[in-house]
């Protein structure tokens, strides 16, 4: 039982990078008190910046002491000129959250077993062949377009250079290899980074439980090697002709068998997963690429021989991983048959394989539309790309114009007819005044639909574009032939492309530039920097592998006062992070520090996002197991307006007869009926672990800050139920159990006093 010496402490995670300290912990001031510089412990602070523990709870009739924290992680993601350039690893890192979205496996199923592993090598296999056409096309860029044509002898560019310089081929060879490893070498540095952690991650010991799977990279150090030495050998086959046309000269042939060999082993240790000499397989590439320039070859060499054959390879990959997600799908599917739908995985389980083809489509286009956009900023427009960028061209015109066809369509017209269609719902005439009814009703119907139908915007963007893919590759190698409608979707595209690349690169540059206007490139990385590096190694190290051994190893600390109680409270993004965290405290805790942890999550995507998107990582079983350790001590604050959160614990709400209903997770660790809702003192409705707000809020009593008109995803804090939550998630208020104060009244500060009434009139 809860004593006099009782004390809250509160550590609050932030979503999306950008997040100041201060907006966190709604404070004036903050001071760091614990961290690295990284990772940061934060807390209030007064005007002479002291940490000061923050305002009290109200809770078991009087003032509970309260001490606020927060762990700031968006240095981790954003600021500097490194962390900015991570951005034009997009497609690796693509690749390596479809590794994270593949189906689970069920127990004792060898076929689900088989197909996985074979899944898995497959996306290994294709971000080796990422990266090589990554290196391929920024190749053709240096050796092709610039020490070829540019540098050519008589060539109208690049004036300041001699004549009898540019007669110089093996000079010219150099010049064009000089950038190629110096990016090669970028990309060897960036796959090496890690953050340090300052603490051991505690090992699962009590079942399965969220995020047991998201730990430290097994292969990430081969891999690495393995991605460096073909990106190597691809610049050596390039320069050399090319990998289907074998050189005459006996020293050029030596060298071109040797660059396949590189390339061939590479691939066959990444797929099986064997261990090869990696130093020694590394030093020979480096060899072979700095032979090439001594046999002076012609210029230009293999360009587009090597780029079409690279991205041949790269489809003909991801064609048969698509099918073969299918068995593993449609085996996996007895793990979430019996869920209601919209908790199953998205695509029934086969969402990896469009995630996979749009990272496909963005390495492919993003090398075109560099080359492009360098050409238009160059005004050469006489310097001649390589054939194959014409279909790319073709292709992303016609994406664009889908993507915007889909969008007009969706929001246009989906969102209106579900907002005529549906009209006020219930649960918003539950919750909000008369007067909000209107807009409430408006934002909820645009929030729900995005919820719903964003990703199948997305995959059908995808889905067209690989079906376009696949009709330009009959249309140029089948017919060979070129309509006449691939002039305007070519010059679309061109248009497209080189704005896609321009624009990446000028974000890039203003977030080195201006790290404070990098909110859009930060959360970009925030959501793809999440997962550790699996099927690709060249990607920004994972934040979720320091933060969650962190946040657990604070949490602990506290814990270990026997009267403190911790509560965990995570927004948005930080939600998921709180929750691993919890999970890990769970499984390493013993009874009587376990009973004094709480979890709170708000505004949190992870039941309509990540669990459907990630279903082996964030399972319902494992979801539903820790509910039932926390006993009721798992807390959602939800808004139907917030766009990207929405409930955590419960799901099928219904809203019928003024009383709110539906399933959800059960103290006792099962899945079942949880309603009806109980309405809080704050108009808040809870429904089993979700407190359902109501948006605008209601304006509350006392001095506690209040903010006007739709809020969404943001300030969530400024809600009074979130102090109610933190008292249910610590263990000291029940939503059954009327409270013992209005939440947000304030209290004398001597309440045991004698009050005096003096009347200082004449």
């Amino acid at each position: 039982m809860p004593g006099p010496e009782t004390r809250i402490v509160e550590l609050r995670v932030p979503g999306l990078s950008g997040t100041s300290g201060e907006a966190l912990l709604d404070v004036v001031s903050t001071v760091e008190v614990a961290g690295d510089g990284l990772g940061r412990v934060i807390r209030p602070s007064d005007r002479l910046r002291r940490p000061a523990p923050g305002p009290v709870l109200q809770a078991l009739g009087r003032s509970v002491p309260r001490t606020l924290e927060g762990y700031l992680w968006g240095g981790m993601t954003s600021g500097g000129a490194a962390k900015a350039a991570w951005a034009l690893l997009f497609p690796f890192s693509l690749a390596n959250v479809a590794h994270w979205m593949l189906p689970p496996v069920p127990e004792g199923s060898r076929a689900a077993a088989a197909l996985g592993a074979v899944c898995r090598s497959l996306l290994r296999v294709a971000g080796l062949l990422l990266t090589m056409l990554l290196v391929g096309q920024l190749a053709v860029l240096s050796l092709d377009l610039f020490a070829t044509q540019c540098l050519a002898p008589g060539a109208a560019c690049l004036s300041v250079v001699p004549e009898r310089l540019r007669e110089l081929t093996a000079l010219r060879t150099v010049a064009g290899l000089v950038p190629p490893a110096v990016v090669i070498f970028v990309l060897y540095r960036i796959s090496a980074t890690r953050w340090h952690v300052t603490c051991e991650d505690l090992p699962p010991r009590r079942g399965p439980l969220p995020g047991d799977a998201l730990r430290a990279e097994a292969d990430w150090p081969s891999l690495r090697y393995l991605h460096t030495a073909s990106a190597l050998a691809t610049v050596a086959l390039l320069v050399l002709g090319g990998p289907f046309t074998v050189p005459r000269a006996t020293g050029e042939l030596v060298l071109w068998c040797c660059a396949l060999a590189v390339v061939a082993a590479s691939l066959v240790a990444t797929a099986v997963g064997v261990r090869v000499p990696r130093r020694t397989l590394l030093g020979f590439a480096a060899l072979v690429f700095c032979a090439v320039a001594a046999f002076r070859p012609a210029l230009p060499a293999g360009s587009d021989e090597t780029v079409q054959g690279l991205g041949a390879v790269l489809l003909a990959v991801s064609v048969l991983f698509a099918v073969l997600l299918v068995p593993a799908a449609l085996v996996g599917r007895r793990t979430w048959r019996e869920q209601p739908k919209r908790l199953r995985p998205w695509l029934g389980g086969w969402a990896a394989a469009p995630v996979l083809a749009l990272a496909v489509l963005l390495g492919g286009g993003f090398g075109a539309g560099l080359a492009i956009g360098l050409r238009k900023l160059a005004g050469a427009s006489w310097l001649r790309l390589p054939d194959s960028y014409t279909p790319v061209t073709v292709l992303w015109g016609g994406g664009l114009v889908l993507a915007a066809v889909l969008a007009v369509f969706g929001f246009a017209v989906g969102v209106p007819l579900r907002r005529r269609r549906r009209g006020v719902p219930e649960i918003v005439r539950l919750l909000q005044d008369e007067g909000d009814h209107k807009r409430a009703a408006a934002a909820w119907a645009r929030s729900a639909w995005e919820r719903r139908h964003l990703h199948h915007l997305a995959f059908g963007v995808v889905f067209g574009m690989s079906a376009g893919a696949a009709a330009l590759l009959v249309v140029r190698f089948v017919l060979r032939a070129r309509p006449g409608w691939f002039a305007p979707l070519s010059a679309l595209g061109v248009f497209a492309l080189g704005a896609l690349a321009v624009g990446l690169l000028r974000v890039v540059y203003t977030a080195a530039r201006k790290p404070e206007r990098d909110r859009h490139l930060g959360a970009l990385a925030d959501l793809v920097c999440f997962w550790p590096r699996a099927a690709h190694p060249v990607i920004p190290p994972c934040y979720a592998l320091k933060v969650v051994p962190e946040l657990a190893d604070r949490a602990k600390e506290h814990l270990a006062e026997p009267h403190t109680r911790v509560v965990l409270g995570g927004h948005g993004v930080g939600s998921l992070l709180a929750v691993i965290a919890t999970a890990r405290l769970v499984h390493a805790l013993p009874e009587g520090e376990r009973s004094r942890l709480g979890l709170l999550t708000a505004g949190s995507p992870l039941q309509w996002g990540y669990q459907r998107a990630f279903p082996a990582l964030l399972s319902r079983e494992a979801l539903a197991r820790l509910f039932g350790e926390l006993d009721g001590r798992w807390r959602g604050l939800a808004r139907g307006t917030d766009v990207f959160g929405g409930g955590v614990t419960t799901w099928r709400q219904d809203a019928a007869d003024g009383k709110l209903r539906g399933d959800g997770y059960l103290p006792d660790g099962g899945v079942g009926e949880v309603g009806p809702a109980l309405p809080g003192p704050t108009g808040a409705l809870v429904l089993g672990g979700d407190h359902w707000l109501p948006d605008p809020v209601r304006t509350t009593p006392g001095t506690r800050r209040w903010a006007a008109g739709v809020l969404g995803h943001a300030d969530y804090e400024v809600d009074p139920e979130w102090d109610r939550a933190v008292a249910m998630a610590a263990g000291l208020e029940f939503p059954d159990r009327p409270t013992t104060r209005p939440f947000g009244e304030q209290v004398p500060l001597f309440p045991d006093l004698p009050r005096f009434n003096l009347n200082l009139a004449p």
